[in-house]
């Protein structure tokens, strides 16, 4: 028997070993433990089981950044954990649910491996990956029960503004009544510098589904909290059933250094917006002096970008001899062929390396892309 449920992406190498120099992540600076532990109780906590909901502290927090009640807040093991949930409990084996492309490949995954049929909007390198309501139209039925979609989007950083959620939201009360619309809102506070930062999408209706987690905001991927917030009783219980049925609960210890996150988030965050802009704008700096062969889609929020390798400079075997190129570098891109996008598109990450090593990076890009362009062949 051949076992394919989970399907293989070579994203995975993202938790292998890195390089020197990676480019591919999606994160900014990871936190340090002693920048938590002064701020977390920590020296009497009994190492039992946690609530299952989580705990009502780290809600209660939560709730207030989203002005919700700390009810509507399920913590959960990162938000890929939530995804999963939220797929199990809302699509059975042939609903149908609707998602788009390029996209963080596990959102995708999740949809696939409980058997919903999944309807794809490709989403457009030239039309700066924003999506259309109208060309969603056309894939939604009464049959679909989810509409799975992230703002600011994986891998490009571009956000889907409120209005478009709102004609979107409005698409499903028409044709689709009983489906939920979920927005993964994990870059939502990765503004750049002083740049405000958009309101949460669970705001507009009880339809809507928020997931987030502090791995990428915060620098804090290791404690593995995540939460989902929906305003819907019945969906509520059924993500509690499903958290308890999985994993019981959270990690006592990980939801009390998940607090002390919170608790200084507004210092944490504000260092690393101004790092964010920086690196943006190295990016920036480094497209327009090889303009020539490659362009870009600005992020609206995010430590990442999608950059595409010129069609004009880069045949498909130019592409694959970039990337071989850059791994002698000991340099690391994330191939658009791991989000459903070509391969001349990559994910650029620019917040987690130092701005000197960002800097160090971005001239090892240029020399593989001079080395494989075909007008340097």
């Amino acid at each position: 028997m051949q076992l394919t449920r989970f399907p293989k992406n070579d994203i995975i190498s993202l938790v292998g070993e890195a390089p020197r120099y990676d480019l591919g992540e999606s994160v900014g600076p990871d936190l340090q433990l002693a920048e938590l532990l002064n701020a977390a109780d920590l020296d009497e906590m009994a190492l039992g089981y946690g609530t299952v909901a989580g705990d009502p502290r780290l809600r209660e927090a939560i709730a207030a950044m989203y002005d919700v009640d700390a009810d509507d807040v399920i913590i959960t093991v990162g938000g890929i954990h939530a995804l999963f949930l939220i797929a199990f409990i809302l699509c059975n084996r042939g609903d149908e649910a609707v998602t788009t492309s390029p996209l963080f490949p596990q959102a995708r995954n999740a949809l696939d491996v409980v058997g919903a049929k999944v309807h794809t909007l490709q989403l457009s390198f030239d039309q700066g990956y924003q999506l259309d309501p109208a060309d969603l139209r056309k894939h939604l039925s009464p049959s679909t029960r989810l509409v799975s979609l992230a703002s600011p989007q994986n891998p490009s950083g571009v956000a889907i503004p409120p209005h478009v959620l709102s004609e979107i939201l409005a698409l499903l009360e028409e044709v689709c009544p009983q489906a939920y619309l979920l927005v993964d809102e994990t870059y939502r506070e990765a503004a750049y510098g002083n740049n405000p930062v958009a309101k949460s999408a669970v705001a507009l209706s009880p339809k809507i589904i928020s997931v987030t987690s502090l791995s990428k905001c915060h620098g804090a991927p290791g404690l593995r909290l995540g939460w989902a917030i929906t305003r819907d009783p019945a969906l509520r219980e059924q993500l509690l059933l499903g958290k308890f049925n999985t994993v019981i609960s959270c990690s006592p210890l990980c939801e009390t250094l998940a607090l002390s996150v919170l608790t200084q988030s507004e210092s944490i965050i504000a260092e690393r917006r101004q790092l964010l802009a920086a690196g943006r704008a190295k990016t920036a700096e480094w497209v327009r002096e090889n303009g020539e062969l490659v362009d870009w889609v600005q992020p609206d929020a995010g430590a990442i970008c999608c950059v595409r390798l010129k069609p004009a400079a880069f045949d498909d075997n130019a592409v694959s001899r970039f990337y071989d190129a850059l791994a002698r570098e000991d340099t690391r891109v994330a191939n658009g062929s791991w989000f459903g996008d070509e391969a001349r598109v990559f994910r650029l990450g620019f917040g987690l390396l130092s701005l000197p090593d960002l800097e160090v990076a971005l001239k090892a890009l240029t020399k593989a892309l001079k080395q494989t362009a075909r007008t340097s062949a």
